[in-house]
């Protein structure tokens, strides 16, 4: 139980750390200071897609799943989770681009609203 319990954590970790990599740069138009966390966040979740690397939470959550005595799954957490949902014909290295572009775009969009605040004196 307590090993289901600690990949179900980790899962909405993984869930959370997603959002923040494409929603936290409100947070920074807000407080400023999120800026420092949600930098290299933004950054790891675009060079994880567009490199098409594996999050080191996707082989975490698929250890404890098994010691839970369940079975892991393969592939990403985007791939098992998310793209059956978004994408049900599977991820491809295309789409995979794709999300990583969004996520630059979104983030670049972010900041440069952020920039022309603190340009214009606005706080």
């Amino acid at each position: 139980m307590i090993w289901q319990l600690a990949a179900d954590a980790v899962l909405s970790l993984h869930l959370l750390f997603i959002v923040f990599v494409l929603l936290g740069g409100l947070l920074v138009l807000r407080w400023r200071c999120w800026v420092w966390l949600h930098v290299p966040a933004a950054i790891w979740g675009v060079v994880v897609e567009l490199l098409h690397l594996q999050c080191p939470l996707t082989p975490l959550e698929n250890s404890l799943r098994q010691a839970a005595g369940q079975a892991g799954y393969g592939g990403g957490f985007v791939e098992h989770y998310l793209i059956p949902i978004i994408y049900p014909a599977g991820l491809t290295p295309q789409i995979q681009l794709w999300l990583g572009a969004f996520v630059l775009v979104l983030n670049v969009l972010i900041y440069s609203v952020l920039l022309l605040r603190l340009k214009r004196g606005r706080s």
